[in-house]
């Protein structure tokens, strides 16, 4: 998220470390069966933007596809409530093509080196879809400041 953007030119730098802090984001999302949460490794985008791999055809693709509007969290497993940190945000995913989606995935890589270290999954996941997560809510939750403490950023 850079100063500039449309994305969150204002959004608080501690938010923004927040999200660098965490690899994995859980996605919450509704679809005719009902509401839904799915895990995912995501990778954050000069722009603010949270890049995943996931395939259109899992149920959770498939909800994306259909509205992208999800809730998400990010948070560290095993901490206690004295320090207790992580992010909670809403936003809008959508599937990337072309040079966004070559910009998108060379983050990814760039964050996960492990991808391109066994090429069996550098090629598995090069073939699947990669979206993005552009936020329009974003609160950071930081116990080791007052249980509670909270700090928040609206897209404009």
């Amino acid at each position: 998220m850079t100063p500039g953007t449309n994305d969150a030119q204002d959004c608080p730098p501690e938010i923004l470390r927040g999200l660098d802090a965490h690899t994995t984001v859980t996605l919450a999302y509704g679809d005719a069966d009902g509401p839904g949460a799915c895990a995912v490794l995501y990778a954050v985008t000069p722009e603010g933007r949270l890049v995943f791999v996931s395939a259109r055809t899992t149920r959770h693709g498939r909800a994306l596809a259909a509205d992208g509007t999800v809730a998400f969290t990010a948070q560290a497993d095993g901490q206690d409530w004295q320090s207790l940190t992580g992010i909670q945000g809403s936003g809008v995913c959508a599937l990337l093509t072309g040079a966004e989606r070559d910009r998108a995935w060379a983050v990814y890589r760039a964050r996960f080196p492990f991808v391109d270290a066994d090429p069996r999954l550098a090629g598995a996941l090069a073939r699947t879809e990669l979206w993005e997560l552009r936020p329009t809510r974003l609160r950071l939750v930081d116990n080791a400041r007052g249980f509670g403490h909270k700090l928040e950023w609206t897209a404009p």
